[in-house]
């Protein structure tokens, strides 16, 4: 296909915008972010927040954090259902078209990046339909798994045991539908000595034996949250891996405009000083105000020279191609299994962070 027919053929497509990264990177917050300021309708790709139950532990956006903005596929799959890939594909490619059906944008976000492959690289009519802008919001894989202990504890404090305990039942099965939550299945042991300790209890057992299920009590919710802690960090790390599989996908991978929203979550563990103006500031700086300028351009039919500068095969022709990003320290690469370069210290022209190109995945 030549260029002037590529170019005309894109013209004509829809426009998608798809907010991607690891758990607690901030996406859902990006994408309701950029909804509001493009009149956009934010639509759900994560596989666990389509059903309903398990708001804490899911991480579900509140009805304050929307911040009105409409949000499609958040809840309405039954708590034991199997909801698959072929599910999704369905259901988000309705969303989208109801979404540009009353003239507004559809904010793709979500960690589940095989639900997002499925859709967006295996699905030919998506493709012939729609030209999307990929952002990928990413952060320095130290200072994120110490912000996700954070998390986790702000996730205790907001009433995570008990709405698992609501769910727990002693022949569950962890392998389907909400149940597969990480927060979930790590209470398991937990929750067993607690029947059990409540039975007891009830059976007149001596203070003893109350005493020590007790202390076991304790010390098994303790194992239970450091193992919530280390599964959701062990989730990023393969979030991180399949988004940069999919910059390599054959013929023509995604390219990603990469945000860098390690600043802020610096700010909100304490290993940089700052305070609400301050974490609202970086957030702008880094995240916020260069995905906002990359999404304009995007949007604009006669702007070409601000959007990206190629473009795939032709069956692939309407994603838009952005620099190529990496991340980020050696040790952080380690932990995910990754030999990653690190960051070149430089800004390109639209205030993007310029990276050096991925080395080869070992």
């Amino acid at each position: 296909m030549e260029k002037g027919t590529a170019a005309a053929t894109n013209k004509a497509k829809a426009k998608v915008v798809v907010v991607m990264g690891a758990t607690a990177t901030g996406k859902s917050k990006l994408a309701i972010d950029l909804a509001l300021r493009f009149g956009g309708e934010v639509i759900n790709s994560d596989k666990i927040q389509v059903h309903d139950g398990l708001d804490v532990v899911t991480n579900k956006v509140t009805a304050s954090e929307r911040r009105g903005v409409p949000h499609h596929l958040i809840g309405g799959v039954h708590p034991n259902a199997d909801y698959t890939v072929d599910d999704f594909r369905l259901d988000a490619r309705r969303a989208v078209e109801l979404v540009l059906a009353r003239g507004r944008v559809p904010v793709v976000a979500g960690g589940s990046n095989r639900y997002l492959e499925a859709l967006l690289d295996g699905d030919a009519s998506f493709r012939r339909r729609y030209e999307c802008c990929f952002l990928w919001v990413d952060a320095d894989l130290l200072v994120l798994r110490r912000y996700i202990g954070r998390r986790v504890d702000a996730m205790l404090e907001q009433g995570l045991v008990d709405e698992v305990r609501g769910f727990f039942r002693p022949d569950g099965d962890y392998s389907r539908g909400i149940s597969r939550a990480i927060g979930v299945p790590e209470m398991d042991a937990y929750f067993r000595l607690l029947e059990a300790h409540n039975n007891n209890n009830h059976k007149g057992d001596d203070d003893k034996n109350n005493n020590n299920n007790k202390l076991r009590l304790r010390v098994l919710l303790a194992v239970a949250v450091a193992k919530i802690k280390a599964n959701t960090c062990a989730l990023a790390c393969r979030q991180l891996r399949k988004i940069h599989r999919l910059q390599t996908l054959p013929g023509c991978g995604w390219t990603l405009h990469r945000l860098d929203v390690t600043a802020v979550l610096a700010i909100k563990v304490g290993d940089v000083i700052g305070n609400d103006d301050a974490e609202r500031a970086a957030w702008e700086a880094d995240v916020a105000g260069p995905a906002t300028r990359a999404v304009a351009a995007f949007l604009d039919d006669n702007n070409n020279d601000t959007r990206a500068h190629d473009r795939c095969d032709d069956d692939k022709d309407g994603f838009v191609v952005m620099q190529q990003a990496v991340t980020t320290t050696a040790a952080a690469a380690d932990c995910c299994g990754l030999q990653l370069e690190k960051a070149v210290v430089a800004r390109g022209r639209r205030g993007f962070v310029a990276m050096e190109p991925p080395a080869a995945v070992v």
